[in-house]
C-alpha cells in the first residue's frame, strides 16, 4: 500500500492550486511586520525584489460584481481601466469584510490563487515584462514567485493596462 504524502507545512490554498496544476513556482517567505505600512513594498524590500516585480491582489466591486485587480505594488489601481478591462461601467473598492468571506483569505495575504469563490480576475499588462512576478501566497509574509502566463491561465485571467504609476 503506498503512503499519502506528507502535507506541506505551511501550505495555503494557493500553494495547493499551484501544486495540483503542477505549475512552477518558488514560494519565498520573510517576517512580517504588523506595523508595516504597505504589505507589497515590505514584501518587495525583504525579498530584494524590485516593486515592479511585485504585484498585490486587490479585490474590486464592478457593477456589483466582485473582481480580483493584480497590480505592481509601486503603483496603484486605475478603477475606471479595470471596470473597462471587464466590460463595466463602474468600480469601486470592495468592502475588506466581504473580500476575505469571498476569497477566502485575510487582508494582507489575498491571493489571486486557491481562492474559496472564483471571481473574474485582471492582471495588469505590466506582468508581461517580467520573467516572474511575485503575488500573495495567501498568508502575511508569504510570497509565491511564477511566471505571468501561468498565474492569468490558472485565474483565468485577462491582461489590461490597469495598473498606475
Amino acid at each position: 500500500m503506498a503512503k499519502k504524502p506528507k502535507k506541506q507545512s505551511g501550505g495555503t490554498p494557493a500553494t495547493g492550486a499551484l501544486t495540483r496544476a503542477g505549475t512552477a513556482f518558488t514560494v519565498h517567505a520573510y517576517d512580517h511586520d504588523p506595523a508595516s505600512p504597505s504589505y507589497g513594498e515590505e514584501a518587495a524590500e525583504a525579498l530584494g525584489v524590485s516593486p515592479d516585480r511585485v504585484f498585490k491582489t486587490l479585490v474590486a466591486d464592478v457593477d456589483g460584481e466582485l473582481t480580483v485587480a493584480v497590480v505592481p505594488v509601486a503603483g496603484s489601481l486605475d478603477l475606471k481601466a479595470l471596470a473597462a478591462a471587464v466590460g463595466g461601467k463602474r468600480a469601486t473598492m470592495a468592502d475588506p469584510v466581504a473580500a476575505e468571506r469571498t476569497t477566502g483569505y485575510v487582508r494582507g495575504g489575498i491571493s489571486p490563487l486557491g481562492q474559496r469563490k472564483r471571481l473574474r480576475t485582471v492582471l495588469d499588462a505590466s506582468a508581461r515584462t517580467h520573467p516572474t512576478i511575485c503575488v500573495s501566497a495567501g498568508r502575511q509574509g508569504l510570497e509565491v514567485e511564477l511566471a505571468a502566463e501561468d498565474l492569468a491561465g490558472l485565474t483565468g485571467a485577462v491582461f489590461a493596462e490597469i495598473g498606475r504609476a
